[in-house]
């Protein structure tokens, strides 16, 4: 078993409070969960309006799929239209659990 797991940074500017960052995470959220079918959730910043940490977890018999999909959510991610933008992206691949 291979699980992947991504830390997705954003900004959002144009946010003026804390009720605007939630409906923006959650549309970005509920795209990238039926897209890619993975699991994904705020996992930090919370209480920052213009900023977003967003977790991205996949799990797969295949390190290489497992990449490949937490790769195209970033790419997805980045070429979303929306009032955002990426900041900052890392992926961590874990192998044999």
């Amino acid at each position: 078993m291979h699980v992947g797991v991504c830390r997705i940074v954003l900004h959002l500017p144009g946010n003026v409070s804390l009720k605007g960052k939630r409906q923006t995470v959650r549309s970005i959220k509920d795209r990238v969960r039926h897209r890619f079918n993975v699991s994904i959730a705020e996992v930090d910043d919370n209480g920052r309006w213009q900023r977003a940490t967003l977790g991205v977890s996949y799990v797969s018999n295949e390190a290489r799929h497992v990449n490949e999909v937490l790769s195209q959510v970033v790419a997805y991610v980045e070429h979303i239209r929306g009032d955002f933008h990426l900041l900052d992206y890392n992926v961590e691949l874990f192998h044999g659990l």
